[in-house]
């Protein structure tokens, strides 16, 4: 072997077991007040030029693990306790104020940053269940015809 190949990337070691850490700490954390994660990464930021929290603070109040709070004049985020739900988005009076991107289990990334996007989201998952409800329900039978048609 040459010596490129026998050295270690000592920094990228220390990188990787942070990141373990990190996330272990993240899982315990939302165990222990009972949420349930259901996005690998994600991200939340929030725009403060745009930001109207001094007036209605709704964010704050949606958000279903406290990870937007008060802080000196501003919504603060605790971005570990964050699980990228889109509670704040939806409920946010400003668009494009608040953006979520977060990715999903089957790796496909999603962006939000008003409450249409969220709602056409919604929309097209309850669709796409409905469509493998119904295949599986008439996986059996023959394919529909249209028959004799009358005039």
């Amino acid at each position: 072997m040459s010596k490129n190949q026998d050295r270690v990337d000592i920094f990228q070691g220390f990188s990787e077991a942070s990141k373990k850490l990190e996330r272990k700490q993240r899982t315990q954390l939302l165990k222990s007040i009972g949420v349930k994660e259901i996005f690998d990464r994600g991200r939340v930021e929030i725009n403060w030029k745009t930001c109207r929290g001094v007036d209605c603070r709704l964010c704050i109040q949606a958000c279903p693990t406290n990870a937007l709070y008060w802080k000196e004049g501003m919504v603060g985020i605790a971005r570990e306790l964050c699980i990228y739900c889109t509670s704040c988005v939806e409920v946010c009076m400003v668009d494009n104020c608040i953006q979520v991107s977060r990715i999903r289990p089957d790796g496909g990334m999603e962006r939000f940053s008003n409450a249409q996007e969220i709602q056409i989201l919604l929309r097209n998952i309850n669709y796409r269940k409905v469509v493998e409800r119904t295949k599986s329900r008439f996986a059996n039978e023959p394919p529909f015809s249209d028959g004799p048609r009358y005039t």
